[in-house]
């Protein structure tokens, strides 16, 4: 037996949101404590890793361990059609392993729709020593990477104690923006050595973008040429962590 309720469906249709950036099709683990989902996109560049505890709910029912597989992006369709203070309720049919999805607000509807076959694939936290700690306004790094899409389809950001640079070179235009340690967009920046690594600025968008619904605060986590790690802060308890692999450059 699995269910769960919300009151604001905007909580749920963000999260499903966020997950559909890299994944169609999802695999959450359900376990008496909460939900928990780790996985890589197709291609095997960005790994996404989530968890929300029972304590998110308003109501949360898990009988005993299980996994289940469901098509991010048709959830998030029938998420849509709920309002901001309507309540969603997902619940597994033991019977017909479908999963059912209960709106109430103005007035109720159900919806179901078919599990799939649950990824049996562990997928690990990637274990690097980052070099680079930096905390920025959500916002902040949206405006910024957008400013660097406008010349390049790839970013290459680099940091020291004082500043993160965002340096995009393109055909034709070149740009660099820099936020300062302590500014508005820069809250706080730790570095144990100088690093730079540069990365594709469609996932980087597209990550910041979906994310930015759910937290205000992004924490940045880079050494040279490696996987940069970006943890959303939930106003929530909860855990939303993206990872990106580095785009290795040739002179």
């Amino acid at each position: 037996m699995f269910k769960l309720k919300v009151s604001d469906a905007k909580l749920l249709r963000d999260m499903a949101a966020a997950i559909a950036i890299l994944v169609d099709e999802a695999t959450f683990k359900i376990e008496p404590e909460g939900l928990k989902l780790r996985a890589m996109d197709p291609s095997r560049v960005a790994m996404i890793d989530f968890e929300w505890p029972k304590t998110i709910f308003e109501e949360y029912v898990c009988e005993a361990p299980s996994k289940m597989c469901i098509n991010i992006s048709e959830l998030l369709k029938l998420l849509k059609r709920a309002g901001k203070d309507e309540a969603v309720e997902l619940s597994l049919d033991d019977k017909t392993g479908r999963l059912q999805i209960k709106i109430t607000g103005k007035y109720s509807r159900n919806f179901n729709m078919p599990t799939l076959e649950a990824s049996e694939e562990e997928v690990p936290t990637p274990k690097i020593a980052f070099n680079i700690k930096a905390k920025t306004t959500t916002q902040g790094l949206s405006q910024a990477i957008e400013d660097a899409q406008l010349v390049s389809d790839h970013v290459r950001i680099e940091a020291d104690s004082e500043k993160l640079l965002l340096n995009a070179s393109g055909d034709l235009m070149g740009a660099t923006i820099t936020l300062q340690k302590g500014s508005d967009a820069l809250l706080d920046l730790e570095a144990k050595e100088n690093s730079k690594a540069t990365f594709s600025l469609s996932y980087l968008s597209e990550i910041i973008k979906a994310a930015s619904a759910t937290s205000d605060i992004a924490t940045l986590e880079f050494s040279t040429d490696m996987p940069v790690r970006i943890d959303f802060q939930q106003t929530k308890e909860g855990k939303l962590t993206f990872f990106l692999a580095p785009r290795i450059e040739t002179e």
